[in-house]
Order: structure tokens, then sequence, then C-alpha cells
């Protein structure tokens, strides 16, 4: 599968975008707590991703991550290989298409980190 064309809408667009504008902010107390723009999950799992941001002309994005363990964490993930396995019956990580963030990503990680999940 190829992950570039799972994204759905505009999210890709707004990942990028996020990451321009955080890009020269990096490493200063400046950065910008952004919302996640999507929400992806292993429909056979407890795996969630909140993104916020994508590298753009890459495969590296950026937001909180549950791999299921009870240990959430914020930080880069690669995309490409995050879709290049499946599941049972041939599942694939998919996008929520109803996810609205009501929070910034930090909010989402204190409460991931306090609880050992994260709940949207």
């Amino acid at each position: 599968m190829n992950w570039y064309n799972v994204l759905k809408g505009d999210t890709r667009n707004r990942l990028e975008a996020n990451w321009r504008e955080q890009e020269p902010l990096k490493g200063t107390r400046n950065e910008i707590d952004f919302k996640p723009v999507c929400k992806l999950f292993l429909p056979w799992t407890t795996g969630t991703w909140l993104l916020t941001e994508l590298e753009p002309n890459s495969s590296i994005a950026f937001g909180l991550c549950d791999l299921g363990f009870g240990t959430p964490e914020i930080g880069n993930v690669c995309l490409r290989e995050l879709f290049s396995g499946t599941g049972p019956g041939n599942l694939w990580v998919e996008q929520d298409i109803h996810f609205r963030a009501t929070k910034t990503l930090s909010e989402y990680a204190a409460e991931a980190m306090r609880i050992g999940c994260i709940r949207v």
C-alpha cells in the first residue's frame, strides 16, 4: 500500500504546512503546540497516532504515538514503515475520517501519559 495515498482529503497538505511553519521555530520557546491534524489507527489493535506535522517530500511525520503498550510518547514516525505491514485479514493502517482534535498535542500527550493510552 502506498502510504502517500492513504491520507484523506487535505490532510497531507495541512500536515506539511504545519511542518513548514514549525521548522524555523524548532528548539526555541516559540515552538507551536498544534492541534493534531489526523488520527491513524490499527483496526486490529490499540495502536494509535495523532499527527501534527509531515516533512515535505518525506515519510517522516511528528505526533503522539501509542503502540498499545501503556507508554505513549511524542516523536517522529516513519509513515512508509507504518504502512508497510498488514494485520489479520490484510487490514491496513487507517485514518479516522471522523476525528476532530479538541486539544493541542501536548494536552493529548499529558493525558495519554497519565492514563497510559491515547483517549480521543
